[in-house]
């Protein structure tokens, strides 16, 4: 109800204005920003080895930095995803780069990995209070060319391990050049082995085991779930997420705005979304659990997303139009 009378505020606001204002009140708010929001509890699910209170999360890229953590976990959920954060700081793509489209529940972005750099994110989580399953999700430079990307990742993986719960690799953004080319086999294929090796070496270090996750995007077709899903085995990687933006305009190419440049979230996305899920369930039976992420504006759609074999579901577009009470739905209707 609070947020019913917050968002015509928002919404009156460019998008990323309303964005980085949010950001800056959940930071400075802290606990108190779940005020009128009650704890969740829901079903507590163990996965990856990490057992989630619920299993309702926070998708990477609405606290690109983890400037808003404290704040962000007082809105019930299971478990917050911060970044995309890549090893240097970047502007990330010019503006205007983000766009509501509010007749489809859906949002264009081409941020372009815009943050502070891994280590003012790792500052951040080191001044955050929060206890709880914490995710990092990890890019490379804009300027970083494809053939060295792999290097950025390494890095960023070592930066972060130590403070996070669970570390993701985004090789799915749209918004990045050539960065979906390591979703091809090959790429994918070297890019998990380096991580698998540094993940071990790392483990060594710290004397702890911090499970890697592969976000993947909505566009792919079969042949290509199969092979990715082959490299998740192969490697035993830890989860995948599913999915990412798309760059598909079919549903929304006739809305003021839908032709913007950049990943589709939101509605439009949610069958392709689910779609996948099927495909990598089909693929993985149960050896690789499926975080499900895209087009969640209801508790109906989270459960959808179970259904399609997902262990986890992440919010992110669906808050923006529906505000916090969009996680308590959630987390009950998966109870």
């Amino acid at each position: 109800m609070l947020y019913s009378l917050i968002r015509p505020a928002l919404f009156a606001l460019p998008p990323e204005t309303a964005h980085n204002l949010t950001i800056a009140m959940l930071s400075k708010a802290g606990s108190l920003a779940g005020l009128g929001c009650r704890k969740t509890k829901g079903r507590e699910v163990e996965v990856m080895g990490l057992k989630f209170p619920n299993p309702v999360g926070l998708a990477a890229g609405l606290d690109k930095n983890g400037e808003a953590i404290d704040g962000l976990a007082s809105l019930g959920f299971g478990f917050i995803e911060i970044g995309t954060v890549t090893p240097r700081p970047q502007p990330g793509n010019p503006k205007p780069r983000l766009f509501r489209l509010p007749s489809a529940s859906a949002i264009i972005n081409r941020m372009g990995f815009n943050n502070d750099g891994v280590a003012a994110l790792v500052e951040n989580v080191k001044r955050s209070k929060y206890k709880g399953i914490l995710g990092i999700n990890i890019g490379k430079n804009a300027d970083t060319p494809i053939e060295r990307a792999n290097e950025d990742y390494l890095a960023c993986l070592s930066a972060v391990y130590p403070y996070a719960s669970y570390v993701t690799v985004n090789i799915s953004s749209p918004n990045t050049k050539n960065l979906r080319d390591l979703q091809g086999a090959d790429a994918l294929d070297i890019l998990l082995s380096e991580l698998k090796k540094r993940q071990d070496e790392l483990a060594q270090i710290h004397g702890r085991y911090v499970p890697l996750a592969l976000k993947i995007a909505p566009d792919l077709q079969a042949v290509q779930i199969t092979a990715i899903s082959s490299l998740l085995r192969r490697h035993r990687i830890d989860a995948v997420i599913a999915t990412n933006t798309t760059l598909e305009r079919d549903r929304v190419a006739h809305l003021r705005h839908g032709s913007e440049t950049g990943g589709l979230s939101g509605l439009p996305v949610r069958g392709k979304s689910n779609n996948i899920i099927r495909q990598l369930k089909a693929e993985l039976k149960d050896e690789v659990p499926i975080i499900g992420v895209g087009g969640i504006l209801s508790g109906k759609d989270a459960q959808e997303k179970v259904a399609a074999g997902a262990k986890l579901v992440q919010l992110y577009t669906g808050l923006i139009y529906r505000g916090p009470g969009l996680v308590k739905e959630c987390v009950q209707a998966l109870g």
